[in-house]
């Protein structure tokens, strides 16, 4: 029922006589021109990229001698995984502990992925093939086989659990410090706790992306849930490809939240990636990520009565928005996010 709501909204948006001849009358803005508000709305099942290029795809798995398109995706997966590496730049959340100062071997004592570890991961000859993935944006907003690395394959748990938070946060940026592409920040479980709150009955929503000499450009995201390895990652994508492509729609941003430190030190650790290939600079995933703690409460009760307001507004969008409330408007989404800038 919500996505059939979310969807109502969406096609509200696109409706040309919508409020994007209202942004483009706006001189007084900096940046109120909106681009892409066409893609909002999406009225035909995408195709599966494979059902799309099938014969292509058959003709080559002849060519390489290979029985199925199956055995096909299994004998390039290295070479696909390669060509998706995600690379991460440090970004710190307001409330988060502050820095102490690790050394590269401090990170490195307690990295999961060693020696012993790589080589037990590869895989034999006689390995059954990977499952191929589901659809990246799935209905249900949750589940498992997601993929996501437990934090333990990424940290040694029991060094980590015995480090002073201080420690441990600057250990966790310095992991990803060196990746201009990276996000990564340590967040207070209070400030997490309430952002997950409105996510659960929220998991989708749109923000922008301002861009001074061409206006703005509008972002679909949504919320995923993992209960196997304790953690809930956001998907930022552009509306044009979530429209062309729908639940297949690639994301040009990913960011994964792990709370397996979220009772015993109070921290929720964050890192995300920041494809290179997709159109978007890690100050714009960097912006988002701001917005996404904003308008999900990360940052409510600040500023006093007047920062209160504005969060109350941007609660309201929030809710219309998943209600397919006709209050809800860009052109008000872009005043909140205007405020931010």
């Amino acid at each position: 029922m919500a996505s059939l709501r979310t969807a109502g909204m969406l096609r509200h948006l696109a409706h040309p006589c919508s409020h994007v001849r209202t942004l483009r009358a706006s001189n007084q803005r900096r940046w109120a021109q909106v681009h892409d508000v066409r893609f909002l709305a999406t009225t035909q099942q995408p195709r599966s990229v494979i059902e799309k290029y099938r014969q292509k795809l058959e003709n080559k798995a002849k060519e390489e001698g290979l029985p199925d398109i199956d055995a096909l995706k299994q004998a390039y997966k290295d070479k696909i995984e390669r060509l998706r590496k995600e690379t991460d730049a440090a970004t710190k959340l307001p409330g988060a502990p502050a820095p102490a100062t690790p050394t590269a071997a401090d990170a490195a004592e307690l990295d999961a992925t060693t020696t012993t570890t790589t080589e037990a991961a590869k895989p034999s000859s006689n390995a059954t093939p990977e499952t191929p993935k589901k659809p990246v944006y799935s209905g249900s907003g949750s589940g498992s086989g997601s993929g996501i690395k437990p934090l333990s394959e990424i940290l040694d748990m029991t060094k980590a659990r015995d480090l002073p938070i201080k420690e441990l946060s600057a250990i966790w940026r310095l992991r990803y410090a060196t990746n201009p592409h990276s996000l990564c920040a340590v967040i207070p479980s209070e400030t997490y706790s309430a952002m997950d709150t409105l996510a659960r009955s929220r998991p989708q929503f749109v923000l922008p992306v301002p861009h001074p000499e061409q206006g703005a450009e509008i972002h679909f995201l949504q919320w995923t849930w993992d209960a196997a390895t304790a953690t809930s990652t956001v998907l930022f994508t552009q509306l044009a490809e979530y429209k062309n492509r729908g639940e297949f729609a690639q994301p040009h941003t990913t960011v994964t939240h792990y709370m397996d430190f979220s009772v015993d030190k109070g921290v929720v650790l964050m890192q995300g990636q920041v494809m290179e290939d997709r159109g978007v600079k890690p100050e714009d995933a960097q912006w988002l990520l701001m917005c996404l703690q904003r308008f999900y409460g990360g940052w409510d009760g600040t500023g006093g009565e007047q920062g209160q307001q504005r969060a109350n507004e941007r609660r309201n969008l929030l809710d219309w928005f998943a209600s397919g409330d006709q209050r809800f408007s860009v052109e008000k989404l872009m005043e909140e996010a205007e405020r931010m800038g």
